[in-house]
């Protein structure tokens, strides 16, 4: 066991690692139902599309915000049927971690906290709407992580040979 305690504590004793769950928030909240009221005498299930992000930031000396976004479209052929972005955040506070666990320990486990609060929040505002529940599916957010340090790595290197050729997103 003692192994698993070296790195930032250094040895120092009351120098642990911190993880604390300090608060969640509903950071934005939105619908838009841009074809109502006919949209609500449509028979056909919509398509539905649904996009994430993750974003991090450390405000405060070992705090640190965390916002999961999604934004589910769902669409009948090219009609909006509803458009929902919500950001949902937590407040976590974070100490005596090594520098190269802070960002997994934020995209892996900080997200995956807070997912079922956005599940939740994203199913009551559809269904306030108006719209039979929505059910966002799990989200593995290690491979999900993996993915995005992927991607990340991609454009770091295709801008090292490419320089200013590069677009920007």
């Amino acid at each position: 066991m003692a192994d698993s305690d070296t790195g930032a504590a250094g040895g120092e004793q009351g120098a642990g690692v911190v993880f604390n769950f300090e608060k969640i928030y509903v950071k934005d909240m939105s619908i838009e139902i841009p074809h109502a009221p006919a949209i609500f005498l449509e028979t056909e299930s919509p398509a539905l599309e649904t996009q994430l992000n993750i974003d991090a930031n450390n405000f405060s000396d070992g705090m640190y915000e965390v916002v999961v976004t999604a934004t589910v479209t769902t669409r009948l052929k090219e009609r909006v049927v509803f458009l929902v972005e919500l950001r949902q955040a937590g407040i976590f506070e974070i100490r005596n971690f090594p520098q190269d666990q802070i960002d997994p320990l934020l995209g892996i486990h900080c997200a995956g906290m807070l997912f079922p609060y956005l599940r939740a929040n994203v199913a009551d505002l559809v269904t306030r709407a108006g719209f039979p529940a929505l059910h966002l599916p799990n989200v593995n957010f290690e491979a999900f992580y993996a993915q995005r340090v992927q991607q990340m790595e991609e454009a770091r290197r295709a801008a090292a040979a490419g320089g200013a050729a590069t677009p920007v997103q």
